[in-house]
């Protein structure tokens, strides 16, 4: 599947996203001199993988690490003849500029190169999780309305239920060993024997290149369209949070994540590789273990997860068999990076920054943590804007500038901000809501401090109102998360004669943990140690397992549901 290809025209240098070659007198300075650069035309195929093949095939782009643990390098040039096959192959079979491919989201060089190819069309990538059952998986094909599935084995039986519902579909690559059906076409089939000549289409920097769904936590999930030029928007983010102001060329960068979200797609595989650094991806769902085990093995420099993925690792016994030494960065995003978890892997590796980044499904990332820069992570804090970036809160009710310190809602400056989306597809109402006076917010409850640092505090929809205190769940999920017999921890606000509402905890307990009234006087004391009078939990239950998003977040809306306080 190498194959020799023709060398592609070398793209010019975009210099605004060069800014770590040269040295900066902190935060300040280089958030005074940053500026975006966004060329007219601008396709991400072209520059994660087109330039680099012509200029330096043979380097290092992926690492595939198979589930029987064998690997497999690609190179820049066999990962451009791959993705060349395949968009000749979607043409063949119909696919045009603008059309939507549905893309896998396990870590494997086939949906990589789905996703390119689908650029080099023109055409609109789709991630969609491969966890997703028939009604979630059906509803994103069908909104989308999405011609074309490269779909992972693991999809095929959920599939096979809602592609009835699905109007538009009509190619299926099947990726993996599994048996295909009629209608569905083996991958290998797909490619094998195509030309890997492909001239990959001029599209604009404001032309759609994915639509990435919001996990529907509260409400029906909405697909949000990120243009080509949304690349961009997350360099600086990948260049301060993930690689801490330093670029090497031994770097490699590893998610446990799907490559179905937005934050380990683009930050951590696409800037990645628009720097000409390698990825690795492991066709093996996330195991806490195996993670150690691939961090030792391949040298990983940088990791990239939510913090329930980092406290399913802290459960791991004696994580110093593993040589960790190569770690330079950790990276917390998705929900808040607990205190406990930050001063475990400064304890478990010598010399790792560990950052925070913030952002969300329409704005990947907005804010974080720098050490390279003097924003060192602060306890509840998840840094500042980033250089290009401004954002502030503001009164719920007026949408006026909240003072420095005062609850509000966060918003981020839309206009002129390449990494914020462009609108939900096919809701414009929807659109029109969250965006705002050249504003987009975010819904998100949080704060910002004197000194720049911004906090999250909730959902808007998931604030806790008791005896007239507005509590975000987060820091009571934190607290006795934080406890060596607690694995994970969520909160909601149920109802309460005397105070309206009171905040209940439910507890996973770690492995090997008995749960009981000891255990439960036990973090009650914990609890009532570390928060405020109106914030502990004043109810409490031990759960089995928690409900989470495929990208390890609480489903705190299922939480409400069991309570019986939602249909």
């Amino acid at each position: 599947m190498a194959g020799e290809t023709t060398k592609p025209a070398i793209e010019p240098t975009l210099d605004a996203y060069r800014f770590h070659d040269r040295e900066w007198d902190g935060y300040d300075e280089l958030r005074e001199a940053f500026e975006w650069e966004v060329p007219e035309r601008f396709n991400i195929a072209t520059y994660l993988c087109d330039r680099w093949a012509a200029a330096e095939p043979d380097r290092l782009a992926v690492i595939a690490v198979g589930a029987d643990s064998t690997d497999t390098e690609y190179t820049y040039g066999r990962l451009h003849g791959t993705a060349n096959r395949l968009a000749n192959s979607l043409a063949d079979r119909g696919i045009e500029a603008g059309d939507r491919v549905a893309v896998s989201g396990a870590q494997k060089v086939a949906f990589l190169a789905a996703h390119l190819a689908a650029w080099k069309l023109g055409a609109v990538s789709v991630p969609l999780s491969i966890l997703f059952g028939p009604e979630g998986l059906g509803h994103r094909l069908a909104d989308s309305g999405a011609s074309a599935f490269v779909a992972d084995g693991a999809a095929l039986p959920a599939l096979r239920e809602a592609e009835a519902d699905c109007d538009a579909l009509e190619t299926i690559l099947a990726v993996g060993d599994a048996p295909t059906e009629s209608g569905e076409t083996p991958f290998r089939d797909a490619v094998d024997g195509r030309s890997a000549e492909f001239e990959t289409a001029p599209t604009n920097a404001e032309e759609p290149a994915t639509i990435v769904y919001t996990s529907g936590t509260t409400g029906p999930p909405k697909g949000v369209v990120h243009p080509h030029r949304s690349l961009l928007g997350v360099l600086p983010s990948h260049v301060l949070q993930a690689r801490n102001l330093e670029l090497r060329a031994d770097d490699l960068v590893y998610s446990p994540a799907e490559w179905s979200w937005i934050g380990p797609l683009y930050q951590g595989v696409l800037a990645s590789l628009y720097y000409g650094t390698p990825v690795l991806g492991d066709a093996v769902q996330f195991d806490p273990e195996r993670t150690f085990e691939l961090i030792d093995r391949y040298d990983v420099s940088f990791i990239g997860g939510a913090t329930t993925v980092y406290r399913m690792m802290m459960q791991v016994p004696e994580p110093e068999r593993y040589d960790l030494s190569s770690l330079r960065v950790v990276l917390g995003a998705g929900e808040t990076l607990g205190q406990s978890v930050v001063e475990w892997w400064r304890e478990t590796v010598e010399g790792v920054a560990v950052h925070e980044a913030y952002g969300q499904t329409e704005a990947s990332v907005l804010c974080g943590d720098c050490e390279a820069l003097g924003i060192a992570h602060e306890p509840g804090r998840m840094g500042k804007a980033l250089p290009g970036m401004e954002v502030r809160t503001v009164d719920p009710e007026t949408n006026a500038p909240a003072e420095d310190g005062a609850v509000g809602e966060l918003a981020a400056r839309y206009e002129g901000n390449p990494v914020c989306f462009e609108e939900y597809w096919n809701a414009p109402e929807k659109t029109a809501r969250k965006v705002q006076d050249g504003w987009l917010f975010t819904e998100d409850v949080g704060s910002r401090a004197e000194n720049g640092y911004l906090s999250f505090h909730s959902r808007a929809d998931d604030v806790i109102v008791s005896s007239g205190y507005r509590i975000g769940p987060a820091e009571i999920e934190e607290c006795p998360a934080d406890h060596e017999a607690v694995a994970n921890a969520g909160a909601i606000g149920v109802p309460d004669e005397t105070r309206g509402e009171i905040p209940k905890a439910f507890v996973q307990p770690a492995a090997d943990v008995e749960p009981g009234a000891d255990l439960e006087a036990e973090l009650a004391d914990h609890v009532r140690s570390r928060l405020a009078k109106y914030e502990y939990p004043r109810a409490m239950a031990f759960v089995d397992e928690l409900p989470l998003t495929t990208t390890g977040k609480v489903r705190r809306h299922d939480l409400r549901e069991r309570e019986g306080l939602v249909e």
